[in-house]
């Protein structure tokens, strides 16, 4: 099997889990992943997580679709992050939890997810928190280039999470955490919290050298 046949095959595999798992539903969520020669293979537009075929991804080279179905309308969300860091995959979900996070009127825009937990700071630093945008707007992605590689996770305001990583298997693990962390945010909501410290974070950061800029 070619290494674009196994990339095909693990995304679909991936889709399924979340899928499955009720990270998202019906056709909403996408994935891209880099195949060697730069070329990107990306979910089509309505379709699935739970059905998705791997003969049918979307195939995209410098920004133009040369094979399979047609793409997602949120193109403009992976490529951005493919020009501004070093990325390997993005994933983009409407996960429940993460979502809910996102319309809350007492959070911060440039750290939406609280140190509530390690690996919530180790695997996704600091979460942007961007304002709201019509889906499948090419704003979208002017807006994570705004950030200037900075980020490797951000939420759309009512919309949902996008995740970068070095390859489609770290970038849905740290989605799921992304999504984990805000159900304990949300779950522990008007109680007394008791976060990681400033040392404790920054220990963290220093240690599993996560990218944490203002």
């Amino acid at each position: 099997m070619s290494a674009e046949a196994r990339l095909r095959e693990q995304i679909c595999l991936l889709a399924k889990s979340m899928f499955d798992r009720g990270l998202t539903g019906g056709s909403s969520g996408n994935i891209s992943a880099r195949l060697d020669d730069k070329r990107l293979l990306v979910t089509p537009t309505g379709s699935c997580f739970g059905r998705l075929d791997p003969a049918r991804l979307s195939v995209l080279e410098e920004g133009r679709h040369v094979s399979g179905d047609a793409p997602t309308k949120e193109v403009p969300l992976h490529t951005a992050f493919y020009d501004t860091r070093d990325t390997g995959a993005v994933v983009h979900l409407h996960s429940s939890y993460t979502v809910a996070l996102s319309v809350l009127t007492d959070v911060d825009p440039d750290n939406l997810i609280p140190p509530i937990t390690a690996y919530g700071v180790m695997r996704l630093g600091k979460v942007a928190l961007l304002p709201y945008f019509m889906p499948g707007d090419p704003a979208m992605g002017e807006a994570i280039r705004a950030l200037k590689g900075k980020r490797s996770a951000v939420v759309l305001a009512h919309h949902g999470p996008v995740v970068a990583d070095k390859d489609v298997e770290s970038a849905c693990y740290a989605m799921e955490e992304l999504e984990e962390t805000a159900k304990l945010v949300i779950l522990t909501r008007g109680m007394s919290h008791n976060l990681l410290s400033d040392a404790q974070v920054q220990g963290l950061v220093q240690k599993f050298n996560v990218e944490w800029d203002d």
